[in-house]
């Protein structure tokens, strides 16, 4: 063996290295465990004491020393907590969240907020487009939208604002204007990055994973050990954009609001008879503040409200007051209460009431210069109820009196009477002096304190306020919630907000139980393959086992040295590695088997096994090299896990099966000692079959030809159990303290959705639930999530143990979330569609080049797609009958992957077998050849497929819920891969060798 001097250099480094990384897990495992032992002490049993004692134990050792690496360097806690090895968010909890920046709601700023008819439907148009999956950027989207619904329209009209002006004029072009826009887009997507990656260093969580995505303005970011996930959403939603506006007083806006609920009962009435004269409408100013009118329709209101009368139902006062009915008005026996609050809804009629404010009939009746905003928080115990203020525009622009840009410092505090939290701000001395106008003419009315068009406080202005000081305070404002205000407003104000298109959120518990049921796997799996190698093997087998020990150690030490993250797809694809490993080993020892029968000495055979079995192993394994690197590419998340596992290991493995253990093996042989490689029971196994495979090859045609046909039957009427990954949605799992009957939830659910109706499925035990609904799907506000949430909890809630209250419910009974919004899921879809597609490409040209023949390519890729379609046809049978789940996400598309890598591993292996055999046997018929090509490898294939099955079986049983499903279909794909390979993939080259041969034959008859 040549250059074993430099090989044992690269494995001494490689395992040091492994070593130097792998110790600050040790350390920050140590810390952990006395951060445990220090906060059952005084917890007391108390959980959430527990984990608040335990993150103050390890936030005291942050900046502390605590790891002297050889005296040469110290590290602190913070710093071996970067340098640890990561567990993935479905193994530790938190929070995964892909954001987009929000490039819609900057061209609206841009525009001021135009009304024109052709602006407005070009927006909606580029919308409607992005969300389909348009890979083209939402400017682009809008210039076409805009030139197809008008082509003689200016978009200089509406973008001649004040702050574009001196970039568009009056006679620019909609190319130019396109092209301001453009560069406009770049610069505040830049700085919303910015900003949200600032706002996540700022938030205090241990080792936060910021990722930039190739989509422009779309980031990754993953908190691990997240328990609020509120919290964060309102962090990386908040544009903020703070302002500072007037307010009408409740007596001065009722008259219209009145107005307003006639219009709309006539309206409604006229809808249900079919009746389209609305010149019978009341007029705008009719009846505008009649104080016995008023007092009566408000008694009637607070009667009907709070309990149906004999004589009308809660409905039919509905019926005859469609807006009271939904917006309470701010009264007390009779009397409008003072201040700007208008009225109260629910938080489920929030949508509607908006909806009749957009009514382009409801409008005309309201002053311009009045607008409304919701409260950002909830006024009542219950946390349903938001309250409605009138605004006061008190400008043309139709701006705020005051903005945030005149704030040059935000703290947060306690303050008032009650001494609650609050968020202290500073001005700047223009801010000042506009803010001591404001408070001057204002005396006695209210100030509204808007962020985000949401109202976070709106003070009574007592007297004239100088020195540019005021605060945010009131709606139940916690600690964490005035520093995350404080902070947000202090970095910035993001110009184009981002919206969270797609999340993932782990509760602690179900990491907890996956990181048990994953190692439970990888235990049993690895000593099944140690086990079943050292029986087949003999002592040859150990020597193969110390190589799978050394793969795992250099595996795991070069996973932590690149800093990746270890998620559950991870550990599956290190236990698949494990049971592919073997793999390499066996074409070894197989191929030094056949030298030891050729009467070679131990020796020699072993130097020619290792040369012999060198072209298969290359051509096997970057094969499915080629498979993972596709995955990394179009994959996310916890499939990039799978990926980067699956590669990482490939080449650990190639290394130690080709090198470590060829030094172990010459080790043994220098000092003469005695290497066996197999038993009494295994020496011979497979080695004198003589099958005629092509014989028998129409048989197994037929037998593929009717699994196909069933299986494109059922995908043509049942078709597939497509996951919210590919059609976008919610799932939560729920855990109950009993079994459920699914269908009862479901209705109860449903009922709490407004007649959504969830699929809800058992989830690994009868007490537990996966619930998936596009229940308000396509609402990006930012609370929206809180919204669904508290629907959840209704619906849930007579499942639930006596006292369990919303907080309980959200921390402890819902262990996981998962978001994914239309537009990242038609990305899913398209990315999963390229990567098959580039799969099947990349291993058809190699095969091609490797094997210089386009029969060998053909072949292969004609096999996996026989292998995919059988799959993905069991799943469309199967997928209502089996008791776990089988969506089609993203990890199933992995499963396809990792399948197609593997059956061409196991075709490119007799192929190989074929080349070989080819030029050895020249005068053989190419019947023969291939029949003693898939004979002579039949062990070894045999072999590598009951090892990866046996691995596949255990991480099936013992792997947990949420990849049952995922190992389920690599178990059916390795079965039918080994299928393909001895029966399908290598009749088909001969009948296609065959085929060209006859064509060639009847074209030279031709030419005669």
């Amino acid at each position: 063996m040549r250059n074993k001097g430099a090989i044992k250099l690269v494995a001494i480094l490689m395992a040091l290295v492994c070593i130097y990384q792998l110790s600050f897990t040790v350390v920050t495992s140590r810390i952990e465990k006395k951060a445990t032992e220090y906060a059952t002490g005084l917890a007391k049993g108390n959980p959430d004491k527990l984990t608040s004692l335990k993150a103050y134990y390890k936030d005291s050792l942050a900046g502390e020393t605590v790891y002297n690496f050889l005296g040469l360097k110290k590290y602190t806690y913070r710093e071996c907590q970067e340098r640890e090895f990561n567990l993935g968010l479905d193994l530790k909890g938190g929070m995964n969240v892909m954001l987009e920046v929000s490039v819609n709601d900057l061209v609206l700023s841009l525009a001021n907020n135009s009304n024109d008819n052709t602006f407005k439907t070009a927006m909606q148009l580029a919308h409607e487009r992005q969300i389909a999956g348009s890979q083209d950027d939402f400017v682009t989207l809008f210039g076409n939208a805009f030139n197809e619904t008008d082509p003689n329209a200016k978009l200089a009209a509406i973008f001649n604002t004040i702050e574009l002006r001196d970039r568009i004029k009056y006679n620019s072009t909609n190319e130019e204007v396109l092209n301001v826009l453009h560069e406009e887009t770049k610069i505040a997507i830049a700085n919303s990055v910015r900003i949200l990656r600032t706002r996540i260093d700022q938030f205090g969580v241990a080792q936060p994973n910021f990722q930039e995505l190739g989509t422009a303005g779309r980031v990754m970011i993953e908190l691990p050990g997240i328990n609020d996930p509120e919290r964060v959403r309102k962090l990386l939603q908040v544009a903020a954009k703070l302002e500072f506006w007037e307010t009408y007083e409740n007596n001065e806006v009722y008259g219209f609001m009145n107005d307003a609920n006639t219009r709309l009962r006539d309206l409604n009435t006229a809808a249900s008879t079919t009746v389209n004269d609305t010149t019978a409408t009341p007029a705008a100013t009719e009846t505008a503040a009649a104080d016995t009118t008023k007092t009566s329709l408000l008694d009637k209101i607070e009667k009907d409200t709070t309990k149906a009368s004999k004589d009308q139902s809660l409905e039919e006062f509905k019926k005859e007051n469609p807006l009271f009915g939904i917006l309470l008005p701010n009264a007390n026996e009779g009397n409008l209460m003072q201040g700007p609050v208008v009225g109260y809804a629910h938080f489920r009629d929030t949508a509607k009431v908006n909806a009749v404010f957009a009514n382009p009939q409801i409008q005309t009746i309201f002053p311009t210069t009045m607008k409304f905003f919701w409260t950002s928080n909830p006024i009542d115990g219950n946390e349903e109820m938001f309250a409605l203020l009138a605004i006061k525009v008190s400008n043309r622009e139709g701006k705020p009196a005051l903005d945030g840009a005149m704030v040059v410092n935000a703290r947060s505090d306690f303050g008032g009477t009650s001494n609650q939290p609050e968020v202290s701000l500073s001005m700047n001395a223009e801010g000042a002096k506009i803010w001591q106008r404001l408070t001057k003419e204002n005396v006695g009315k209210s100030i509204a304190i808007v962020l985000d068009n949401s109202v976070r406080s709106y003070p009574t202005v007592n007297g004239e306020i100088a020195g540019g000081r005021s605060s945010i305070s009131g709606g139940g404002m916690t600690i964490e919630e005035a520093q995350d205000l404080a902070n947000i407003l202090n970095v910035g104000r993001m110009d184009a907000p981002a919206k969270i298109t797609s999340e993932n959120v782990v509760g602690p518990s179900l990491g907890e139980e996956s990181v048990r049921s994953g190692l439970a796997s990888f235990a049993l799996a690895f000593l099944l393959v140690l086990l079943y190698m050292a029986f087949y093997y003999n002592r040859a087998g150990l020597v193969a086992n110390i190589a799978l020990i050394i793969n795992m150690f250099f595996l795991v030490g070069v996973l932590a040295s690149l800093g990746a993250v270890l998620t559950l797809p991870g550990i599956a694809g290190i236990v698949l590695t494990l049971g592919m490993a073997v793999d390499a080993n066996v074409i070894i020892y197989e191929r030094i088997r056949e030298e030891l029968r050729s009467g070679k000495g131990i020796k020699l055979a072993v130097k020619e096994g290792y040369k012999h079995a060198m072209s298969a192993i290359i051509d096997g394994n970057v094969t499915t090299l080629l498979t993972g690197v596709i995955l990394y590419v179009f994959g996310s998340g916890p499939i990039r896990g799978f990926a980067t596992t699956l590669v990482i290991g490939i080449l650990t493995s190639l290394f130690t099966a080709i090198f470590i253990s060829r030094i172990i093996f010459e080790r043994i042989m220098d000092k003469d000692r005695k290497l066996a490689f197999g038993n009494k029971y295994t020496i011979d196994f497979m080695h004198n079959v003589d099958l005629k495979f092509l014989d028998k090859r129409k048989v197994f045609y037929i037998v593929s030809g009717v699994l196909m046909t069933l299986s494109i039957i059922s995908l043509a009427t049942r078709g597939l159990n497509m996951g919210v990954d590919f059609t976008g949605g919610r799932t939560y799992i729920v855990q109950f303290d009993k079994p459920v009957n699914t269908q009862e939830l479901s209705k109860t659910i449903g009922t709490a959705f407004q007649g959504e109706q969830p699929q809800i499925t058992t989830f690994g035990s009868p007490d537990r639930v996966k619930i998936t609904t596009k229940y308000m799907i396509k609402n990006d506000a930012p609370d929206v999530s809180a919204q669904i949430d508290q629907a959840l909890y209704q619906g849930c809630q007579t499942y639930l143990p006596q006292g369990t209250d919303f907080n309980t419910f959200n921390t402890v009974n819902k262990q996981s979330s998962q978001l994914v919004g239309p537009t990242v899921a038609s990305d899913i879809v398209r990315a999963a569609f390229l990567a098959i597609i580039f799969a099947l490409i990349g291993i058809f040209l190699y095969i091609f080049v490797r094997f210089r023949n386009w029969h060998f390519g053909l072949g292969g890729v004609a096999a996996l797609f026989h292998d995919t379609i059988i799959v993905l046809g069991i799943y469309s049978i199967l997928y209502s009958i089996m008791p776990f789940s089988m969506e089609i996400d993203q990890a199933f598309i992995a499963a396809i992957l990792t399948i197609i890598g593997y059956s061409i591993n196991d075709t490119v292996i007799v192929f190989d077998r074929v080349r070989e055999f080819t030029t050895l046997f020249r005068k053989r018929d190419r019947r023969d050849i291939i029949s003693h090509s898939i004979n002579s490898t039949l062990g070894r294939t045999l072999n590598t497929a009951g090892t990866t099955l046996v691995v596949l079986i255990a991480i099936f049983l013992f792997g947990g819920a949420s990849i049952r499903g995922f190992v389920f279909a690599l178990l059916f794909g390795i079965a039918f891969g080994t299928y393909s390979s001895i029966f399908v993939a290598s009749a088909l080259v001969y009948d296609l060798h065959v085929w060209q041969e006859k064509r060639a034959l009847k074209k030279h008859q031709l030419t005669k």
